[in-house]
Protein backbone atom coordinates (compact mmCIF):
# COMPACT_ATOMS: atom_id res chain seq x y z
CA UNK A 1 0.00 0.00 0.00
CA UNK A 2 2.59 2.42 0.81
CA UNK A 3 4.27 1.98 -2.64
CA UNK A 4 1.03 2.19 -4.29
CA UNK A 5 0.35 5.67 -1.87
CA UNK A 6 3.96 6.68 -3.50
CA UNK A 7 3.25 5.85 -6.95
CA UNK A 8 0.43 8.07 -6.65
CA UNK A 9 2.03 10.52 -5.17
CA UNK A 10 4.33 10.83 -8.16
CA UNK A 11 1.69 10.68 -10.97
CA UNK A 12 -1.06 12.49 -9.07
CA UNK A 13 -4.41 12.13 -10.78
CA UNK A 14 -3.88 14.74 -13.84
CA UNK A 15 -1.63 11.55 -14.80
CA UNK A 16 -4.75 9.04 -14.32
CA UNK A 17 -7.10 11.55 -16.17
CA UNK A 18 -4.57 11.40 -19.31
CA UNK A 19 -4.33 7.53 -19.12
CA UNK A 20 -7.93 6.94 -18.96
CA UNK A 21 -8.37 8.82 -22.13
CA UNK A 22 -9.32 12.63 -20.77
CA UNK A 23 -8.81 13.97 -23.85
CA UNK A 24 -5.87 16.13 -25.62
CA UNK A 25 -5.19 19.76 -24.96
CA UNK A 26 -7.34 21.85 -26.27
CA UNK A 27 -6.05 22.64 -29.44
CA UNK A 28 -4.79 19.38 -30.71
CA UNK A 29 -4.10 18.89 -34.73
CA UNK A 30 -6.19 16.13 -36.29
CA UNK A 31 -4.65 12.94 -35.68
CA UNK A 32 -3.95 11.13 -39.09
CA UNK A 33 -3.99 7.23 -38.76
CA UNK A 34 -0.51 6.09 -37.19
CA UNK A 35 1.80 4.71 -40.39
CA UNK A 36 0.08 6.52 -42.68
CA UNK A 37 2.28 6.43 -46.26
CA UNK A 38 2.58 9.94 -47.78
CA UNK A 39 1.14 10.44 -51.29
CA UNK A 40 1.37 13.35 -53.76
CA UNK A 41 -1.15 13.95 -55.78
CA UNK A 42 -1.00 14.63 -59.70
CA UNK A 43 -2.04 17.02 -61.94
CA UNK A 44 -3.33 14.44 -64.28
CA UNK A 45 -3.99 10.96 -64.45
CA UNK A 46 -0.79 9.94 -66.09
CA UNK A 47 1.58 10.89 -63.24
CA UNK A 48 -1.23 9.23 -60.33
CA UNK A 49 0.38 7.35 -57.74
CA UNK A 50 -1.29 4.21 -56.33
CA UNK A 51 -3.44 3.61 -53.64
CA UNK A 52 -4.73 0.35 -52.40
CA UNK A 53 -6.91 -0.34 -49.26
CA UNK A 54 -4.15 -2.39 -47.61
CA UNK A 55 -2.78 1.42 -46.30
CA UNK A 56 -4.24 4.93 -45.13
CA UNK A 57 -2.64 7.62 -46.97
CA UNK A 58 -1.81 11.57 -46.45
CA UNK A 59 -1.52 14.12 -49.42
CA UNK A 60 -1.69 17.63 -49.46
CA UNK A 61 -4.33 19.77 -51.24
CA UNK A 62 -3.37 22.79 -52.97
CA UNK A 63 -5.30 25.90 -52.96
CA UNK A 64 -7.36 25.29 -56.41
CA UNK A 65 -5.90 22.47 -57.08
CA UNK A 66 -7.40 19.44 -59.09
CA UNK A 67 -5.35 16.37 -57.56
CA UNK A 68 -5.75 12.69 -59.31
CA UNK A 69 -4.72 8.97 -57.53
CA UNK A 70 -4.65 5.76 -59.18
CA UNK A 71 -6.30 2.51 -58.09
CA UNK A 72 -6.77 -1.04 -59.11
CA UNK A 73 -10.04 -2.79 -58.66
CA UNK A 74 -11.33 -5.94 -59.27
CA UNK A 75 -14.96 -6.54 -61.18
CA UNK A 76 -16.34 -8.14 -58.11
CA UNK A 77 -15.64 -5.89 -55.31
CA UNK A 78 -17.05 -2.49 -54.25
CA UNK A 79 -14.45 0.22 -53.47
CA UNK A 80 -15.09 3.30 -51.23
CA UNK A 81 -12.54 5.95 -51.30
CA UNK A 82 -13.24 8.58 -48.11
CA UNK A 83 -11.09 11.73 -48.55
CA UNK A 84 -10.36 14.04 -45.22
CA UNK A 85 -9.53 17.17 -45.83
CA UNK A 86 -8.01 19.14 -42.75
CA UNK A 87 -7.37 23.14 -43.32
CA UNK A 88 -4.87 24.78 -41.10
CA UNK A 89 -7.02 26.02 -37.82
CA UNK A 90 -6.27 29.63 -38.78
CA UNK A 91 -7.94 29.25 -42.59
CA UNK A 92 -10.31 31.96 -43.60
CA UNK A 93 -13.39 29.91 -44.97
CA UNK A 94 -16.13 30.48 -45.99
CA UNK A 95 -19.77 28.12 -45.88
CA UNK A 96 -19.35 26.82 -49.30
CA UNK A 97 -15.53 25.83 -49.19
CA UNK A 98 -14.51 22.42 -48.91
CA UNK A 99 -13.62 19.32 -51.12
CA UNK A 100 -15.17 18.01 -54.06
CA UNK A 101 -14.54 13.87 -54.53
CA UNK A 102 -15.36 11.98 -57.75
CA UNK A 103 -13.94 8.24 -58.95
CA UNK A 104 -13.73 7.83 -62.49
CA UNK A 105 -13.24 4.83 -64.95
CA UNK A 106 -9.91 4.68 -67.16
CA UNK A 107 -12.37 6.68 -70.05
CA UNK A 108 -12.89 9.10 -67.28
CA UNK A 109 -16.65 8.35 -66.63
CA UNK A 110 -17.36 9.54 -63.39
CA UNK A 111 -18.38 6.34 -60.98
CA UNK A 112 -19.99 8.72 -58.22
CA UNK A 113 -18.72 12.45 -56.83
CA UNK A 114 -19.37 14.12 -53.58
CA UNK A 115 -18.76 17.08 -51.96
CA UNK A 116 -18.31 18.38 -48.43
CA UNK A 117 -18.07 22.08 -46.69
CA UNK A 118 -17.94 23.84 -43.91
CA UNK A 119 -20.92 25.13 -43.72
CA UNK A 120 -23.04 27.75 -41.89
CA UNK A 121 -20.12 27.30 -38.82
CA UNK A 122 -17.64 29.20 -40.87
CA UNK A 123 -15.28 27.42 -39.09
CA UNK A 124 -12.19 25.74 -40.25
CA UNK A 125 -12.82 21.69 -39.53
CA UNK A 126 -11.81 18.33 -41.19
CA UNK A 127 -14.57 17.66 -43.61
CA UNK A 128 -14.85 14.31 -45.30
CA UNK A 129 -16.77 13.34 -48.52
CA UNK A 130 -16.37 10.01 -50.04
CA UNK A 131 -15.75 8.29 -54.18
CA UNK A 132 -16.90 5.27 -54.52
CA UNK A 133 -17.67 2.48 -57.08
CA UNK A 134 -20.33 0.17 -56.44
CA UNK A 135 -20.59 -3.31 -58.29
CA UNK A 136 -24.26 -4.19 -59.78
CA UNK A 137 -24.58 -0.01 -61.00
CA UNK A 138 -24.68 0.69 -65.13
CA UNK A 139 -21.24 3.28 -64.75
CA UNK A 140 -17.68 1.81 -64.02
CA UNK A 141 -18.05 -2.15 -64.21
CA UNK A 142 -15.37 -4.53 -64.77
CA UNK A 143 -12.16 -4.38 -63.14
CA UNK A 144 -9.16 -2.24 -64.37
CA UNK A 145 -7.47 1.06 -63.45
CA UNK A 146 -9.81 3.92 -61.95
CA UNK A 147 -8.79 7.13 -60.74
CA UNK A 148 -9.45 9.56 -57.46
CA UNK A 149 -9.91 13.53 -58.31
CA UNK A 150 -9.78 15.26 -55.20
CA UNK A 151 -10.59 19.16 -55.91
CA UNK A 152 -10.28 22.00 -53.60
CA UNK A 153 -13.54 24.25 -53.76
CA UNK A 154 -12.32 28.13 -52.49
CA UNK A 155 -12.77 29.59 -55.47
CA UNK A 156 -15.29 31.84 -53.91
CA UNK A 157 -13.00 33.34 -51.94
CA UNK A 158 -10.14 35.15 -54.28
CA UNK A 159 -8.36 37.48 -51.85
CA UNK A 160 -8.69 34.99 -48.89
CA UNK A 161 -4.79 34.66 -47.41
CA UNK A 162 -5.09 33.05 -44.30
CA UNK A 163 -6.58 30.06 -46.07
CA UNK A 164 -4.66 30.44 -49.55
CA UNK A 165 -2.03 27.70 -47.90
CA UNK A 166 -2.69 23.87 -48.25
CA UNK A 167 -4.85 21.91 -46.70
CA UNK A 168 -3.70 17.90 -45.36
CA UNK A 169 -5.64 15.21 -46.11
CA UNK A 170 -5.93 11.50 -45.48
CA UNK A 171 -7.21 8.86 -48.12
CA UNK A 172 -8.35 5.79 -46.53
CA UNK A 173 -9.40 2.88 -49.17
CA UNK A 174 -11.92 0.20 -48.78
CA UNK A 175 -13.29 -2.76 -50.63
CA UNK A 176 -16.38 -4.56 -49.72
CA UNK A 177 -16.50 -8.31 -51.78
CA UNK A 178 -20.44 -9.37 -53.50
CA UNK A 179 -22.04 -11.76 -51.52
CA UNK A 180 -22.03 -15.65 -52.31
CA UNK A 181 -25.36 -15.73 -53.28
CA UNK A 182 -27.35 -12.34 -54.83
CA UNK A 183 -30.02 -11.17 -52.80
CA UNK A 184 -33.32 -9.31 -52.85
CA UNK A 185 -32.36 -5.99 -54.53
CA UNK A 186 -35.67 -4.10 -52.41
CA UNK A 187 -34.74 -1.59 -50.10
CA UNK A 188 -36.27 -2.64 -46.39
CA UNK A 189 -39.22 -0.26 -45.17
CA UNK A 190 -38.06 2.74 -43.47
CA UNK A 191 -40.33 1.53 -40.31
CA UNK A 192 -40.49 3.98 -37.83
CA UNK A 193 -39.99 7.31 -38.97
CA UNK A 194 -40.27 9.16 -36.13
CA UNK A 195 -37.42 10.39 -33.94
CA UNK A 196 -36.68 7.47 -30.72
CA UNK A 197 -36.98 9.17 -27.29
CA UNK A 198 -33.40 10.23 -26.50
CA UNK A 199 -31.84 8.61 -23.11
CA UNK A 200 -31.61 10.14 -20.02
CA UNK A 201 -30.15 9.67 -16.90
CA UNK A 202 -26.59 11.53 -15.28
CA UNK A 203 -23.89 12.14 -18.10
CA UNK A 204 -20.70 10.24 -18.09
CA UNK A 205 -17.30 12.08 -18.97
CA UNK A 206 -15.74 11.06 -22.31
CA UNK A 207 -13.64 13.19 -24.65
CA UNK A 208 -13.14 12.27 -28.10
CA UNK A 209 -10.51 11.89 -30.47
CA UNK A 210 -9.20 14.14 -32.93
CA UNK A 211 -9.24 11.75 -35.82
CA UNK A 212 -11.24 9.10 -37.19
CA UNK A 213 -8.10 6.71 -36.33
CA UNK A 214 -8.39 7.69 -32.83
CA UNK A 215 -12.66 8.13 -32.49
CA UNK A 216 -13.10 7.19 -28.71
CA UNK A 217 -15.90 4.38 -28.57
CA UNK A 218 -19.41 5.06 -26.81
CA UNK A 219 -22.07 3.37 -26.58
CA UNK A 220 -25.92 4.42 -26.19
CA UNK A 221 -25.73 7.01 -22.88
CA UNK A 222 -25.29 10.31 -22.26
CA UNK A 223 -21.67 11.51 -22.52
CA UNK A 224 -20.60 14.49 -21.92
CA UNK A 225 -17.04 16.65 -22.95
CA UNK A 226 -15.53 20.26 -22.44
CA UNK A 227 -14.62 21.93 -26.15
CA UNK A 228 -13.25 25.24 -27.11
CA UNK A 229 -14.31 27.16 -30.10
CA UNK A 230 -12.60 25.37 -33.29
CA UNK A 231 -12.44 22.09 -31.66
CA UNK A 232 -13.12 18.98 -33.67
CA UNK A 233 -13.99 15.69 -31.51
CA UNK A 234 -14.34 11.89 -33.14
CA UNK A 235 -16.12 9.23 -31.10
CA UNK A 236 -17.45 5.78 -32.29
CA UNK A 237 -20.36 3.86 -32.16
CA UNK A 238 -20.27 0.30 -33.27
CA UNK A 239 -23.93 -0.96 -34.81
CA UNK A 240 -24.29 -4.51 -35.29
CA UNK A 241 -26.49 -5.57 -38.45
CA UNK A 242 -30.42 -5.10 -37.50
CA UNK A 243 -29.40 -2.02 -34.87
CA UNK A 244 -30.62 1.72 -35.43
CA UNK A 245 -28.39 4.29 -34.44
CA UNK A 246 -30.01 7.99 -33.14
CA UNK A 247 -27.95 10.62 -31.67
CA UNK A 248 -28.14 14.22 -30.53
CA UNK A 249 -26.31 17.03 -29.20
CA UNK A 250 -26.40 19.63 -26.93
CA UNK A 251 -24.28 22.72 -26.22
CA UNK A 252 -24.78 24.42 -22.68
CA UNK A 253 -25.30 27.74 -21.64
CA UNK A 254 -22.54 30.34 -21.57
CA UNK A 255 -22.54 34.10 -20.62
CA UNK A 256 -22.24 36.68 -23.14
CA UNK A 257 -24.51 37.99 -25.70
CA UNK A 258 -25.31 37.42 -29.50
CA UNK A 259 -26.35 35.08 -32.04
CA UNK A 260 -23.86 32.31 -33.71
CA UNK A 261 -25.18 30.23 -36.82
CA UNK A 262 -24.00 27.00 -36.94
CA UNK A 263 -22.18 27.11 -33.57
CA UNK A 264 -22.44 23.74 -33.02
CA UNK A 265 -21.88 20.84 -35.61
CA UNK A 266 -22.95 17.00 -35.34
CA UNK A 267 -22.15 14.75 -38.16
CA UNK A 268 -22.47 11.00 -38.73
CA UNK A 269 -20.28 9.22 -40.71
CA UNK A 270 -20.67 5.39 -41.64
CA UNK A 271 -17.60 2.59 -40.85
CA UNK A 272 -16.17 3.34 -44.45
CA UNK A 273 -16.51 7.14 -43.63
CA UNK A 274 -19.18 8.25 -45.81
CA UNK A 275 -21.44 11.14 -44.69
CA UNK A 276 -24.73 9.51 -43.40
CA UNK A 277 -25.99 12.66 -41.96
CA UNK A 278 -25.19 15.99 -40.04
CA UNK A 279 -26.99 18.66 -38.29
CA UNK A 280 -25.93 22.34 -36.77
CA UNK A 281 -27.38 24.45 -34.09
CA UNK A 282 -27.30 28.03 -33.93
CA UNK A 283 -26.46 29.90 -30.63
CA UNK A 284 -27.91 32.61 -28.27
CA UNK A 285 -25.94 31.44 -25.04
CA UNK A 286 -28.93 29.40 -23.79
CA UNK A 287 -28.66 25.28 -24.35
CA UNK A 288 -29.20 24.28 -27.28
CA UNK A 289 -29.44 20.73 -28.79
CA UNK A 290 -29.67 19.86 -32.27
CA UNK A 291 -30.23 15.95 -33.19
CA UNK A 292 -29.78 13.81 -36.39
CA UNK A 293 -32.34 12.63 -38.59
CA UNK A 294 -34.71 9.26 -37.83
CA UNK A 295 -32.40 6.37 -39.77
CA UNK A 296 -33.92 2.92 -40.38
CA UNK A 297 -31.59 -0.02 -39.38
CA UNK A 298 -28.17 -1.37 -40.24
CA UNK A 299 -28.77 -3.78 -43.66
CA UNK A 300 -27.09 -4.84 -46.64
CA UNK A 301 -30.67 -4.72 -48.74
CA UNK A 302 -30.59 -0.35 -47.58
CA UNK A 303 -27.74 0.10 -50.86
CA UNK A 304 -30.99 0.14 -53.00
CA UNK A 305 -32.84 2.89 -51.22
CA UNK A 306 -32.70 6.78 -53.06
CA UNK A 307 -32.23 8.88 -49.64
CA UNK A 308 -28.72 9.19 -48.92
CA UNK A 309 -29.52 8.87 -45.23
CA UNK A 310 -30.29 5.04 -46.13
CA UNK A 311 -28.43 4.27 -48.54
CA UNK A 312 -24.91 4.80 -46.19
CA UNK A 313 -26.72 3.09 -43.27
CA UNK A 314 -25.47 -0.49 -45.74
CA UNK A 315 -23.06 -2.29 -43.46
CA UNK A 316 -22.35 -3.01 -39.81
CA UNK A 317 -19.35 -1.91 -37.96
CA UNK A 318 -18.28 1.66 -36.46
CA UNK A 319 -20.01 4.59 -37.09
CA UNK A 320 -18.54 7.93 -36.00
CA UNK A 321 -19.88 10.90 -35.04
CA UNK A 322 -18.33 14.01 -35.02
CA UNK A 323 -18.77 17.33 -33.14
CA UNK A 324 -17.42 20.77 -34.06
CA UNK A 325 -17.89 23.75 -32.17
CA UNK A 326 -17.41 26.93 -34.73
CA UNK A 327 -14.56 29.50 -33.77
CA UNK A 328 -16.79 32.71 -33.97
CA UNK A 329 -18.17 31.22 -30.74
CA UNK A 330 -15.32 32.97 -29.25
CA UNK A 331 -15.85 36.23 -29.56
CA UNK A 332 -19.56 36.92 -28.18
CA UNK A 333 -19.25 34.31 -25.30
CA UNK A 334 -15.76 33.80 -24.85
CA UNK A 335 -12.86 31.51 -25.34
CA UNK A 336 -14.64 29.03 -23.26
CA UNK A 337 -13.94 25.39 -22.48
CA UNK A 338 -18.17 24.76 -23.19
CA UNK A 339 -20.27 21.71 -22.22
CA UNK A 340 -21.14 19.90 -25.02
CA UNK A 341 -23.51 16.76 -24.03
CA UNK A 342 -23.88 13.78 -26.44
CA UNK A 343 -27.15 11.41 -26.02
CA UNK A 344 -26.71 8.30 -28.30
CA UNK A 345 -29.53 5.55 -28.32
CA UNK A 346 -28.92 2.01 -30.01
CA UNK A 347 -31.78 -0.30 -30.53
CA UNK A 348 -33.15 -3.00 -32.66
CA UNK A 349 -32.76 -6.65 -32.60
CA UNK A 350 -29.19 -7.47 -34.27
CA UNK A 351 -28.78 -11.12 -36.26
CA UNK A 352 -25.86 -12.47 -38.71
CA UNK A 353 -24.80 -10.58 -41.90
CA UNK A 354 -24.63 -11.05 -45.34
CA UNK A 355 -22.47 -14.76 -46.69
CA UNK A 356 -19.74 -12.10 -48.40
CA UNK A 357 -18.01 -14.24 -51.04
CA UNK A 358 -14.53 -13.59 -49.72
CA UNK A 359 -13.56 -11.16 -47.26
CA UNK A 360 -13.66 -6.95 -46.81
CA UNK A 361 -10.38 -4.67 -46.82
CA UNK A 362 -9.48 -3.73 -44.08
CA UNK A 363 -10.62 -6.75 -42.52
CA UNK A 364 -12.77 -5.61 -39.61
CA UNK A 365 -14.10 -2.98 -41.28
CA UNK A 366 -17.95 -4.24 -41.40
CA UNK A 367 -16.88 -6.12 -38.01
CA UNK A 368 -18.54 -5.05 -34.65
CA UNK A 369 -15.96 -7.43 -31.93
CA UNK A 370 -16.77 -8.28 -28.91
CA UNK A 371 -13.92 -5.69 -26.94
CA UNK A 372 -16.01 -3.18 -29.06
CA UNK A 373 -19.18 -3.91 -27.13
CA UNK A 374 -17.40 -4.05 -24.26
CA UNK A 375 -16.15 -0.86 -24.97
CA UNK A 376 -19.41 0.78 -25.76
CA UNK A 377 -20.58 0.48 -22.28
CA UNK A 378 -17.39 1.55 -20.97
CA UNK A 379 -16.08 4.00 -22.93
CA UNK A 380 -13.75 2.22 -23.80
CA UNK A 381 -11.19 1.94 -26.71
CA UNK A 382 -12.85 -0.93 -28.28
CA UNK A 383 -10.56 -3.30 -30.66
CA UNK A 384 -7.37 -1.57 -30.55
CA UNK A 385 -5.11 -3.31 -32.29
CA UNK A 386 -1.48 -2.71 -32.21
CA UNK A 387 -0.19 -4.77 -34.48
CA UNK A 388 -2.19 -3.74 -37.38
CA UNK A 389 -1.27 -3.20 -40.81
CA UNK A 390 0.97 -0.33 -41.61
CA UNK A 391 -0.87 2.28 -42.35
CA UNK A 392 -3.68 0.54 -40.77
CA UNK A 393 -3.34 1.42 -36.76
CA UNK A 394 -6.24 2.28 -34.94
CA UNK A 395 -4.50 4.21 -32.45
CA UNK A 396 -5.86 5.93 -29.58
CA UNK A 397 -4.38 4.98 -26.73
CA UNK A 398 -1.78 2.77 -25.09
CA UNK A 399 -1.84 -0.56 -23.16
CA UNK A 400 -2.22 1.15 -19.85
CA UNK A 401 -5.23 2.44 -21.45
CA UNK A 402 -6.88 -0.62 -23.42
CA UNK A 403 -6.02 -2.30 -19.63
CA UNK A 404 -8.33 0.19 -18.01
CA UNK A 405 -11.11 -0.30 -21.19
CA UNK A 406 -10.79 -4.07 -20.56
CA UNK A 407 -10.33 -4.96 -17.34
CA UNK A 408 -13.57 -4.33 -15.80
CA UNK A 409 -11.84 -2.74 -12.75
CA UNK A 410 -11.96 0.79 -11.32
CA UNK A 411 -9.80 2.88 -13.72
CA UNK A 412 -7.84 4.21 -11.04
CA UNK A 413 -7.06 1.32 -9.07
CA UNK A 414 -6.11 -0.45 -12.47
CA UNK A 415 -3.82 2.42 -13.45
CA UNK A 416 -2.18 2.17 -9.79
CA UNK A 417 -1.53 -1.36 -9.86
CA UNK A 418 0.18 -1.11 -13.72
CA UNK A 419 2.37 1.89 -12.22
CA UNK A 420 3.19 0.07 -9.41
CA UNK A 421 4.28 -3.25 -11.53
CA UNK A 422 6.86 -0.73 -13.80
CA UNK A 423 8.15 0.71 -10.70
CA UNK A 424 8.83 -2.49 -8.89
CA UNK A 425 10.36 -3.82 -12.44
CA UNK A 426 12.31 -0.76 -12.89
CA UNK A 427 14.15 -1.51 -9.19
CA UNK A 428 14.42 -4.95 -9.68
CA UNK A 429 16.25 -4.33 -13.62
CA UNK A 430 18.40 -1.41 -11.62
CA UNK A 431 19.71 -3.59 -8.63
CA UNK A 432 20.61 -6.33 -11.41
CA UNK A 433 22.61 -3.47 -13.56
CA UNK A 434 24.37 -2.32 -10.27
Amino acid sequence: MALLLGVWSLVGPTAVARAEGAGPPAGDAYAFTPGARTVVGAPDTAGAVPLDAHHTYRSSLPRAARLYYRLRLTAAETAYVPVTAVPPPDAAVSATDGIRVSLRNANGTSCSYASARFGAGISPRPVTALGQRETGKALCQGGGTYYLLVERLDAGRPDATAGAGPWDLEIAPATEPGLVRAGSTTAPRDGDPASPEPPSGRPRERSGGTGFATARTVGQGVWRTALVPGETRFYKVPVDWGRRLHASAELGGAQGHGYVGGALTLSLYNPVRGAVDDTTAGYTGTAKPTALAPLPPVEYANRYAVPAGVTSVRFAGDYYLVVHLSTRLAEPFGPGPYEVTLRVRVDGRAHAGPAYDGGPVPEDVFTVSDADRAAALTGGLGNVDTGAAEGRGAGGGDGMTRLVAFGGIGSGTALLLVLAGWTVAARRAHARAR
